[in-house]
């Protein structure tokens, strides 16, 4: 691989677009006619695009036109100032290093799949007797046989409860298997065999566990058969509660097939892929199938470009879903992307096997995508519906508190601590999409803080998250800055919140404390603004309902931290703080005692008494509790 740089260069005009387009032109001499990725940077190194190209040279030579090219690129070359390449062996190398870059980077101009979600999947564990069977998210680096993905941890569960109902398999971790005398709760309810204690022979429950391995792997209608044959034997000899027992496997195995909502029986692996296109926005909706049985679906929304076409978004969608997780062996969409071919290659080459692109135009498949096609616009329209009740919702707020337009993103802050302990600020972000959960933040107060200050915690926290903005975006171009901060208080936490803006030179952002009525009662809030009498909105007024969800989000999420803080100080011990106390030696001495408290309080004598401690030992303690060491 060859890495290239140049100089950074300031933009000129974005309508024109001539600032990147001349360095670009003066790069191309300099390009190679090979594959490989390219990433245009702005003039503070940040990456605005990331590109593929089968021939780098010709495929950079595009940008030397901007008359060519939406007013997007044309945007995107006038902010270029660098530019970087990276060569690949092949085309392929390159769509996969592409989709990686993008992943990492997040681009603003590329179309982007905001997704850090991992799917849960079922492992059914080795090197034991008696393997269990439970829910696993994250690498495979258990001994054991994983079936999933599955779209989420609901669907797993489910499945989870129908193979705790019809085969009996165990659950619990090695350690309380291991410790049990007697059949626990899940036993008496018929959920599992009990080989903790013996009610199932080793050879007996490896066969319940290759039937679960039959039903996971698509053989469930062999071992209906089975199961069905074994219950009119055991009624034939009057031994009606295995037979009662048998129906109950056999009815949890049909309960789960009845609920299924796509079903292919037959085929392999497959994931069923289909997208939506409406006002500028995309649905794209996945399906799993494993077995031939729906493991649940997902719905994404990447950003990108109102001029991207639905086959440049399922190209880019394809590339970054599958970066961080195994493509099956067929995909089934609704339409090929572009560049299918090229598409299935990388795919290929990221799974280490053959990967199909599939575009099915009738029978059992085509239903099947139709289906999916359906989920996807049917989730648009709710989203889209979402958004302009919150879009509305902005729009009334900008107008109650008379903002220049409807504020894109709102940070609202809170402080939590018990009498001066443990003090923590919150930050939660909402915005068009409503709450932004990704972009909270706490903030451990650090000091100088008087115990309970509420003024001090908010200056700091105030101080510290704008101080670190205006280090990582100046210009604020990254579209971190807020429109509206809301600070959970009155005219002081209004006052300390202005007092630090002009400490930071900060202007533009404005700034409003909410604060509750007379005697703290909800619906009587006053909405406090710079140099302006409070504003008191109808008890029954839409914004005043969302300015209240608002602040309790941030309360919320501001208690949290608060008790987080306060486990964790509650987990230690004085203890932990005494040279030559180990982890037994600790233990021995609670035993005896019963607390780190009494351990402090306990005389030479006592402490010599314990098992495990030495005079010198108990000395060491006496002096360290006693002010003597």
């Amino acid at each position: 691989m060859v890495a290239m740089t140049d100089s950074p260069e300031t933009p000129a005009d974005a309508s024109t677009g001539l600032g990147g387009a001349n360095l670009i032109q003066r790069r191309l001499d300099g390009l190679p006619d090979a594959p490989g990725v390219y990433r245009m940077l702005d003039p503070d190194a940040r990456v605005l695009y990331v590109g593929k190209a089968k021939n780098l040279r010709r495929r950079v030579a595009a940008y030397t036109r901007p008359e060519r090219v939406g007013p997007r690129i044309r945007r995107m070359v006038s902010e270029t100032a660098d530019l970087e390449i990276v060569t690949t062996h092949t085309e392929a190398e390159a769509l996969l290093l592409e989709a990686d870059l993008i992943k990492s980077l997040k681009p603003r101009y590329n179309i982007l799949l905001r997704d850090d979600k991992s799917f849960p999947e079922i492992l059914l564990t080795g090197g034991h007797l008696y393997p269990r069977i439970v829910k696993h998210r994250g690498a495979h680096r258990d001994a054991g046989t994983y079936f999933g993905p599955f779209a989420s941890a609901g669907a797993v569960n489910q499945t989870l409860q129908v193979l705790q109902r019809a085969f009996l398999l165990r659950t619990c971790g090695d350690s309380v298997f291991a410790g049990r005398t007697r059949p626990c709760l899940l036993f008496q309810i018929k959920r599992c065999a009990a080989p903790c204690v013996g009610q199932i022979s080793e050879a007996d429950y490896a066969d319940l566990v290759d039937q679960a391995k039959s039903f996971l792997t698509g053989r469930s209608q062999d071992i209906q058969r089975h199961l069905a044959i074994a219950m009119q034997a055991a009624a034939a000899d009057l031994d009606f509660e295995a037979a009662a027992q048998l129906r109950d496997r056999i009815r949890a195995l049909a309960r789960i097939q009845a609920h299924q909502d796509i079903t292919l029986p037959g085929t392999e692996a497959t994931d069923l892929i289909a997208l939506h296109q409406e006002g500028g926005q995309t649905c794209v909706q996945v399906f799993f199938l494993r077995a031939g049985r729906s493991h649940g679906n997902r719905a994404y929304f990447p950003a990108h470009a109102r001029r991207d076409t639905p086959e440049a978004v399922l190209e880019a969608f394809l590339g970054q879903f599958y970066a961080r997780r195994s493509p099956p062996r067929l995909i089934l969409l609704d339409r090929p992307p572009r560049h299918a071919d090229l598409v299935a290659r990388a795919l290929a080459v990221r799974a280490g096997h053959r990967v199909r692109l599939e575009a099915p135009r009738r029978g059992d498949k085509r239903a099947a995508i139709e289906h999916v096609a359906r989920n996807a616009q049917e989730a648009l329209s709710r989203r889209m519906s979402e958004s302009r009740a919150q879009r509305r919702l902005l729009e009334d707020l900008a107008e109650a508190l008379d903002l220049d337009a409807a504020p894109e993103r709102i940070e609202v802050y809170d402080n939590s601590h018990i009498r001066g302990s443990q003090q923590v600020g919150a930050m939660i972000v909402a915005g068009i999409e409503g709450f932004e959960r990704k972009s909270y933040r706490r903030f451990n107060i650090r000091g100088p803080v008087a115990p309970g200050d509420d003024y001090a915690m908010m200056r700091e926290v105030l101080s510290r998250r704008f101080a670190r903005a205006l280090r990582d975006d100046p210009d604020r171009a990254g579209g971190q800055w807020p429109d509206l901060v809301m600070i959970d208080g009155g005219k002081g936490q209004l006052g300390v919140a202005r007092a630090a803006f002009a400490d930071l030179g900060i202007d533009g952002v404005a700034l409003v404390a909410v604060s509750k009525g007379p005697d703290r009662n909800a619906g009587r809030e006053q909405v406090h603004r710079p140099d302006r009498p409070p504003l008191i909105l109808d008890a029954r007024h839409p914004v005043l309902y969302f300015i209240q969800r608002l602040r309790d989000e941030a309360h919320r999420f501001a208690i949290g931290g608060h008790r987080r803080r306060r486990a964790a100080r509650d987990a230690t011990s004085p203890l932990d703080a005494v040279p030559g106390i180990g982890a037994r030696r600790k233990r021995a001495l609670l035993h005896h005692f019963g607390s780190a408290r009494a351990v402090g309080e306990a005389g030479l004598a006592d402490l010599e008494a314990v098992p495990g401690i030495s005079a010198g030992l108990a000395k060491k303690l006496y002096d360290w509790f006693h002010g003597g060491g």
